[in-house]
């Protein structure tokens, strides 16, 4: 597949990208403190929370989900506080998993490939690098292992023996206005999205930074398979968003605080990414 950005947009003289509405539902949050999310700590030993996402990009004629978050049990499991079931919820934005295209999967970790069963007809989109991990050598070692679940894992395997999924190596388009980017890093296979929205690409950081201090501050977590691949995933998020407040992370609590819901009913469970944030960072 493509590995450069310009073979992933439109060229001279073609119709300009499609335009999605996209937004970020929250399923899920848990407690903790700032150190943890750090590589090397942090010298504020203060309470931090990290929420949990699923991204929705739809346009005229095409329904994306970004990832598939986890079920209640996988939250009893992994003690997390869930707040409500993230496919179930789609329907608070007139979406049913039968009316979803395509599944991007930014990699295979439980928070973020569970329910994958629940899309009967939707394709999926991996990056080679992340089934090759998921399935591979590196997955004798627990520290790498430990945020996989192996019925998910093996589940995906299924799925490409009966033909659902698109594997990309690297940069590819989805669909008008809708691409993927490998960055690697916090998983082998990690990837980010860009979205073409009314107010021009947003990216999807998902894990290549969880929080925004991550991405800004050049500070990995800790939970991480390759450090330098992190860092550079950091520029990559910057080389593909016009600015700063056009990427998304993954799972900072702030994305709530900065963006307004669709209606007044979905406040703190839903928020638009495709009109510009209320709060700048």
């Amino acid at each position: 597949m493509n590995r450069s950005a310009g073979n992933v947009t439109s060229g001279p003289g073609s119709p300009g990208p499609a335009t999605y509405e996209l937004f970020a539902l929250r399923y899920a949050t848990r407690n903790g403190r700032r150190p943890e999310f750090f590589l090397g700590g942090d010298p504020h030993d203060v309470p931090m929370s990290i929420d949990y996402f699923v991204w929705l990009a739809r346009s005229a004629d095409h329904v994306c989900l970004i990832d598939t978050g986890f079920n209640q049990a996988m939250a009893g499991k992994r003690r997390r506080e869930f707040l409500r079931d993230p496919i179930d919820a789609l329907d608070l934005l007139e979406v049913t998993p039968d009316l979803i295209d395509d599944v991007i999967l930014t990699h295979f970790h439980y928070d973020h490939a569970g329910n994958f069963d629940r899309f009967p007809k939707s394709r999926f989109h991996v990056q080679d690098h992340e089934m090759a991990f998921a399935t591979g050598r590196h997955m004798v070692h627990r520290v790498f292992r430990a945020p996989y679940e192996v019925d998910e894992v093996t589940g995906l395997v299924r799925m490409v023996y009966d033909g659902r999924v698109t594997f990309h190596d690297g940069d590819a388009e989805i669909a008008s206005g809708l691409t993927v980017h490998h960055a690697g890093g916090h998983t082998a296979g990690m990837q980010f999205v860009r979205v073409h929205t009314a107010r021009g690409w947003v990216v999807v950081a998902s894990d290549v930074s969880h929080f925004y201090a991550n991405f800004q501050e050049n500070r990995p977590l800790p939970q991480v398979f390759h450090v330098g691949d992190t860092v550079e995933g950091y520029r990559r998020l910057r080389e593909m968003a016009p600015t700063e407040d056009h990427i998304v992370p993954g799972h900072d609590p702030l994305v709530m605080q900065k963006y307004s819901s669709p209606s007044a009913r979905l406040e703190g469970i839903v928020v638009r990414l495709d009109a510009a944030p209320r709060v700048t960072t």
